[in-house]
């Protein structure tokens, strides 16, 4: 039940499904107009501030530019890719496929053909009612690395857990059992922050290797001196800003629960 609460309730509370809430409220008590209107204005505020760009990078800039890459990554006992970049081999895909977060995998890849690590251990498994492949989401990432250069003796493969508190147990728990210590953690920049804390909860000595990041040195620096044309788009709400906000919210809600949970 605590995954499919720490699922659903987060859709009421980023941006887009608060409007949505808001409005419907809205809806209900249209006969009280002065309760309507203001549920009505609220969603509006809410859309135009989530979905601008100047609120979405620098909420996700917060989370991102916390591990920036110093230099030369150091070599570690382990990488450890998380999971969340593929999708299943289901009908009409040819294969497995990467979405937006592929980059995880890229880098991991990149990492072990440098020499930073032997081993590559491969974190996610499915969401029981969430699930539509055959296979966990680790498993379908193997199929990737392989294709990347990795050989398959140096995968290792962690497909039990459903969230990024048991990515930090499991993965853990086999690294202690082979008398392993550091790892070179691999994940989304935003989702970095949150990771590196459960890791590190559990024992294990982190070293952050960030990857698909959003907001570039450039964008920020263009995003505060923009000509006219750029500080119109920048303003007015789309749906890759919106996107980035709930992306970044989800990593504060997180972190914020798991606390609360006593898991950091």
């Amino acid at each position: 039940m605590f995954i499919f609460l720490s699922k659903f309730i987060p859709l009421l509370v980023y941006p887009l499904g608060a409007a949505a809430f808001l409005l419907a409220l809205g809806w209900l008590f249209w006969n009280k107009r002065r309760f309507a209107k203001w549920m009505i204005i609220v969603a509006f505020l809410l859309i135009f501030a989530g979905g601008n760009r100047y609120v979405a990078y620098s909420v996700a800039r917060s989370l991102e530019w916390k591990y920036l890459p110093q230099g030369d990554p150091p070599a570690a006992d382990v990488i450890v890719i998380l999971g969340g970049a593929t999708e299943p081999q289901n009908a009409p895909r040819p294969s497995v496929e990467l979405n937006a977060a592929a980059d995880r995998l890229f880098y991991g890849a990149e990492l072990y053909k440098q020499g930073k690590s032997t081993r590559v251990l491969l974190s996610g498994g499915d969401i029981e009612f969430l699930s539509t492949g055959v296979q966990s989401p680790a498993q379908d990432m193997s199929v990737v690395m392989q294709m990347l250069g990795v050989p398959k003796s140096a995968i290792i493969i962690q497909g039990k857990s459903q969230n990024t508190h048991e990515d930090a147990v499991y993965s853990c728990e086999w690294i202690k059992q082979n008398n392993l210590q550091s790892i070179l953690l691999v994940t989304s920049a935003t989702h970095m922050p949150r990771s590196v804390m459960l890791f590190e909860k559990e024992g294990c000595t982190v070293i952050p290797a960030p990857a698909d990041f959003t907001v570039t040195q450039i964008a920020w620096q263009r995003l505060w001196h923009p000509n006219f044309e750029e500080f119109m788009i920048n303003l007015i709400p789309n749906y890759s800003n919106l996107s980035l906000l709930t992306k970044s919210l989800k990593e504060y809600i997180g972190i914020g629960v798991y606390k609360l949970q006593g898991w950091l």
